[in-house]
């Protein structure tokens, strides 16, 4: 079965990053557009959320991400058991 629709292309934020590096060294949006096949729109949304910064800036905010998401899933593991202490004490008395 064929679908109308184009085939979406999913980039990385490494690949982001260094497509926008072209658009900084003066490639054009309509050139990227066609040389990628994103939109307009999604030109622009990649350059206000990432623009200015390198891969290895783009690297090191992932990692931070991760350490983000493992920080809080430790602090919701230790409410948790502090919740549950606390029931467990408030029985005791």
């Amino acid at each position: 079965m064929e679908s109308n629709q184009m085939q979406r292309k999913r980039y990385t934020e490494q690949q982001i990053v260094r497509i926008l590096g072209e658009a900084e060294a003066g490639v054009t949006v309509e050139e990227l557009t066609r040389k990628y096949g994103v939109s307009r729109n999604t030109i622009y949304r990649w350059r206000s959320k990432y623009g200015g910064l390198e891969v290895s800036d783009v690297r090191r905010m992932k990692q931070l991400e991760e350490e983000n998401r493992r920080l809080k899933k430790i602090v919701a593991d230790l409410t948790l058991e502090i919740d549950a202490v606390k029931h467990v004490l408030k029985k005791k008395w």
